[in-house]
């Protein structure tokens, strides 16, 4: 399958996965299941970074029209694909990662690299959506367990979608 194919694929699943099933999922009030933004995680390494910025804002608007947020999901989704090339950048070894695998992946980048690379988008995207959604730092700590919560439940998602829909080597 090509990698158009597959990114559109991902695109339309992932968008009707966050909105018709994860965000009717209560685990707790400072829990948010998000996996729409492995979207943009997962786009090929050498993406430029406009397109990787636009491909974000769509998935963005997409979900921000689906659930009235009103542009909270596009900015933070616009904002990690602008950092996106910098972490990979930082994470990557001095010949670059793999060629033969043109996206980000366990197999690509190493189970630790990788675990790395969408802890710190992650974090990145739950930091600037939340304090959007709450728009108030009047409870600071309440706040900031609400990222860390939903970062360590959407990491959790993410391995789980990694092992079941990629294949090893």
């Amino acid at each position: 399958m090509s990698i158009l194919l597959r990114n559109i694929i991902r695109f339309v699943l992932l968008l009707l996965l966050q909105v018709f099933v994860l965000q009717h999922i209560l685990l707790h009030q400072l829990v948010g299941l998000n996996l729409y933004m492995l979207f943009v995680l997962l786009l090929p390494f050498n993406m430029p970074r406009p397109a990787l910025m636009l491909l974000a804002l769509m998935m963005g608007l997409g979900l921000d029209m689906f659930m009235n947020t009103m542009g909270m999901h596009a900015a933070a989704c616009v904002f990690i694909a602008y950092l996106r090339p910098f972490i990979i950048n930082i994470l990557s070894p001095q010949g670059g990662f793999e060629t033969t695998q043109k996206t980000p992946s366990m197999t690509s980048m190493g189970v630790s690299q990788f675990l790395t690379y969408i802890a710190i988008l992650v974090f990145l995207h739950n930091l600037v959506y939340f304090p959007l959604e709450v728009f108030s730092f009047a409870d600071f700590f309440y706040l900031l367990l609400k990222i860390l919560l939903s970062t360590a439940a959407s990491i959790v998602l993410i391995v789980l979608y990694e092992l079941l829909f990629f294949s090893r080597k």
